[in-house]
């Protein structure tokens, strides 16, 4: 039986679409499947999959803007290589990789894993810190300066991010003596739930790099991540700060981590490949 007879489906890409001509691409989906910091629920690595998995059910027509991005040159690359005896090696891997696209003119859009790998994204924008702020939503500050051993664990992700960049984070509503003490000491912008888009933005250099740990939504929108905390961001407040910094600032690259898939129940799936594809959205509607 010759093999082309078969019916092909849905590529196994972001959206599920087909990727174009990496010369065509603007932008590229990088997956880093890591979680070997995680200190509680484990299973981020497995995050990237299940993101991308939900993307292909996403109805890519976006009613508030009568538009379609499917097709605005997203490129889908395999898997990340991995280093799991070393979160310093790992993060390597990731600049690199981030390091290459933006080397390429694209926009990378980073999956995860654990929040850890976000520093190898940071790294990798390093030369332009100037002109760049750091974007956190998150439940957790991620302030510590050491955690288990390790400058690199997920829970030390935002001091090796302000050390290089300024960082205004949103949805903080869980954090160490130490973190508290560094917080105050250093006048650091850490909002909870209750802010204004506005103040936020203007807070914001000229250029933004996001970086979203979905455990900064609520458990009841959010349930899948690895340490879920009560009280948390809700989808309109986040995607209205989201568009209000796509129309002020421009937006360079993101990454979306801390999912912890649930066997069985798919809504943070869905949730995290909706974020990202209204992410896009923003980028292409918003300030160029």
């Amino acid at each position: 039986m010759p093999f082309n007879i078969f019916h092909i489906g849905l590529p196994r890409t972001f959206l599920g679409v087909q990727n174009p001509k990496e010369s065509d691409a603007k932008y590229v989906v990088l997956s880093s499947a890591y979680d070997s910091t995680a200190s509680y629920g484990v299973g981020m690595r497995f995050g990237p999959h299940a993101i991308i998995e939900a993307s292909r059910q996403v109805e890519t027509y976006g009613i508030d803007t009568s538009r379609d991005f499917a097709e605005c040159g997203i490129y889908t690359c395999d898997e990340l290589e991995v280093d799991r005896g070393s979160p310093e090696q790992n993060c390597k891997y990731v600049q690199e990789a981030v390091e290459a696209v933006l080397a390429a003119g694209k926009i990378p859009i980073l999956l995860g894993g654990e929040h850890s790998v976000s520093v190898g994204a940071f790294n990798a924008f390093a030369p332009r810190a100037k002109n760049i702020s750091i974007l956190h939503i998150d439940a957790h500050a991620d302030m510590r300066d050491e955690y288990e051993g390790t400058a690199f664990n997920h829970a030390c992700v935002m001091r090796r991010c302000r050390e290089k960049f300024h960082a205004v984070s949103v949805g903080i509503r869980s954090y160490s003596a130490e973190e508290a003490e560094v917080i105050k000491k250093e006048k650091l912008d850490v909002f909870g739930v209750d802010f204004k888009a506005d103040e936020i933005v203007k807070k914001l250099k000229d250029e933004v790099y996001v970086t979203i740990d979905i455990d900064g939504f609520d458990p009841s929108e959010a349930p899948a991540v690895g340490t879920p905390e009560p009280g948390g961001l809700h989808w309109k407040q986040v995607t209205d700060l989201l568009h209000e910094v796509s129309k002020k600032k421009k937006i360079v690259g993101f990454d979306i981590v801390e999912l912890c898939p649930i066997p069985g129940n798919t809504v943070t799936d869905f949730l995290a490949a909706r974020l990202t594809y209204k992410l896009i959205g923003f980028i292409e509607t918003g300030k160029k």
